[in-house]
């Protein structure tokens, strides 16, 4: 299963739309949580916002996710080792107030944590792809020199 986050703030009906046209190549359900999208997908499952469970056993479920560019779940999908597609929104067309997730999908691909793509050419390329793995997992905490490291900032 493919699961499709598209954020909390805004409708993402472009990432929607373009996932919608390219479903019927693939061999795979696909599960996507959107906010009040104002598009009605023919060929993927939308739920308007989840319950952190029920998103989070989706979370685990998920063989891939593709999402915004949102910090939050890309932390997720690499603590959790799941492949990411990251798809950022684009302020200059109404998707968000500011091209933030433009800058943090170049830097997350820059250090070879995610892939991304900027159109629909580029997630169906990725999509096809026989077999995505997670290029960079995390751990549930801190890493033992960052914590100390603040440790040490607190008390000085």
């Amino acid at each position: 299963m493919i699961f499709v986050i598209t954020g909390t703030q805004l409708p993402f009906d472009r990432l929607i739309r373009i996932l919608d046209d390219i479903a019927p190549l693939l061999d795979e359900e696909i599960v996507a949580q959107v906010n009040g999208s104002g598009y009605l997908p023919h060929h993927i499952n939308t739920i308007d916002l989840l319950p952190p469970d029920e998103f989070d056993r989706l979370f685990r479920q998920a063989r891939l996710i593709v999402a915004h560019a949102g910090i939050g779940t890309i932390l997720s999908a690499l603590q959790y080792q799941k492949p990411i597609i990251i798809f950022p929104r684009i302020a200059a067309q109404g998707e968000h107030r500011n091209e933030h997730q433009l800058a943090t999908a170049a830097k997350m691909s820059e250090a070879g944590w995610v892939y991304v793509a900027h159109d629909k050419e580029e997630l169906k390329a990725l999509l096809l792809k026989p077999e995505l793995h997670p290029l960079c997992t995390i751990g549930p905490t801190a890493s033992e020199s960052l914590i100390q490291s603040i440790t040490d900032f607190i008390e000085e």
